[in-house]
């Protein structure tokens, strides 16, 4: 019992082992990390002294389980519309209806040209991957012009199935820990081996994680979608006199000597005030001084 309890100890540390330390680390297009262990027959087969992986419930993936490649297709507009907030409520129910939903949506106020305030919008929503192209030509209809489009698809075949194939294996070694444990009569050993059951069932529910990561990526794509208000529908513009420009620099002028006629104030109550009184007192007290004996001797001579 002890030897079968060690085999099996040293199968499981050898198998998470090589699973945290395969060198293929795939990151997916939305930035979530990927590990993709491979094992290989030789390596367990040496952990466990000639005992076959079949036998202990492990099993292999194999090109031919790979029936269909699994791609990730995403996609970015950069459009110009007359009314961006317009514009994100049509996309937004276009998405609905298709199948899908938003993801985000923003609206916010910035400045064309210098002159011109107008509203600036930004979308990004989730099909399904058999509609997109029909959700961009949709898009793209109801624009008056197309800026920049890109399409990008991502075949994530390998790694779904390097987890596929790591899951089976840590199920494995759940059904081999969960023998272990009920064959155990010490104490110590069941603590041991429901330890190690926690690590497995967290590792495979990390793994579960990631495979429904990839299925949902690849079964909804996304589109993220710029949305510019159309330039000439923003300025009034006669000529080449813009009256909202005009009023504009007015408003800047006024400020601008507004604030100069603060910093004045500014500048003369905290540094000239005090410096005037510094050097104005002991002049007055000069200047009064002066006077008052002058006038002394003019009193002395009219006496005499």
């Amino acid at each position: 019992m002890k030897r079968l309890i060690t085999i099996s100890l040293l199968l499981l540390f050898s198998l998470g082992a090589v699973a945290c330390a395969a060198p293929a680390m795939r990151q997916s297009e939305g930035g979530f990390p990927i590990e993709a262990p491979v094992v290989e027959k030789a390596v367990v087969e040496d952990m466990v002294a000639g005992v076959p992986p079949a036998e202990l419930g492990f099993s292999f993936a194999s090109p031919e389980e790979v029936t269909q490649r699994l791609v990730i297709r995403n996609a970015s507009l950069t459009i110009v519309v007359i009314d961006p907030s317009q514009s994100v409520e049509d996309i937004s129910q276009m998405a609905q209806e298709m199948g899908g939903f938003v993801v985000s949506s923003n609206i916010y106020q910035t400045t064309f040209d210098d002159t011109v305030v107008a509203f600036r919008a930004s979308i990004t929503i989730r099909v399904p991957a058999e509609r997109l192209d029909e959700t961009l030509n949709q898009i793209k209809d109801d624009a008056m012009e197309i800026r920049n489009e890109n399409i990008s698809g991502q075949d994530v075949t390998q790694e779904f199935t390097d987890l596929k194939s790591q899951l089976r294996n840590l199920e494995a070694a759940e059904e081999e820990l969960l023998e272990i444990m009920d064959a155990s009569t010490e104490a110590e050993h069941v603590l041991d081996v429901f330890e190690h059951l926690r690590q497995v069932r967290g590792e495979i529910e990390i793994t579960k994680g990631r495979i429904q990561y990839y299925e949902e990526s690849a079964r909804m794509s996304a589109i993220s979608v710029e949305i510019i208000p159309d330039v000439a529908a923003r300025p009034l513009q006669i000529g080449r006199w813009q009256p909202q420009g005009t009023a504009k620099a007015a408003v800047e002028a006024l400020i601008n000597t507004l604030q100069f006629l603060g910093d004045a104030f500014i500048w003369g109550l905290i540094c000239v005030v005090p410096i005037g009184v510094i050097l104005g007192l002991p002049t007055w007290f000069v200047v009064r001084t002066i006077l008052r004996r002058r006038k002394a001797i003019d009193s002395e001579a009219e006496v005499s």
